[in-house]
């Protein structure tokens, strides 16, 4: 059974961190890169940054980028997302999701095979 698993969201405030974490069972996790989602209420789905399980290649949306790390253990079958120096912009529940592809992208969810629950962050200002 495919499951993806995130935690590690929570309640913080604007200028603080936390860092997600997803883990994943149920597939060879070597072939597929892992995107990291999230979803505000009343506005659509975004991608937020991905990495490539192959290559450890890495990409990230422009609103997160500098501030936003993406990492994989490969033999965890865990990528981590630091956020740094959050704003109350970032307040959304945040999904990771698993694509059958070497290369990396966030921005073609609709692409993606496999979806974790989701994790809530808040930001307060």
């Amino acid at each position: 059974e495919v499951q993806l698993v995130e935690s590690g969201g929570g309640l913080v405030q604007a200028g603080g961190s936390l860092r997600l974490s997803c883990a994943a069972s149920g597939f060879i996790f070597d072939d597929y890169a892992i995107g990291w989602f999230r979803q505000a209420p009343g506005k659509e789905r975004e991608g937020v940054s991905c990495i490539s399980s192959s290559d450890g290649s890495t990409d990230y949306a422009d609103s997160v980028k500098g501030r936003f790390t993406i990492s994989s253990d490969n033999a965890k079958n865990t990528v981590y997302l630091q956020m740094n120096s959050l704003k109350p912009e970032d307040t959304a529940v945040y999904y990771c999701a698993a694509l059958w592809s070497v290369a990396c992208n966030y921005y073609s969810d609709y692409e993606y095979d496999y979806w974790g629950q989701g994790t809530q962050v808040t930001v307060s200002s």
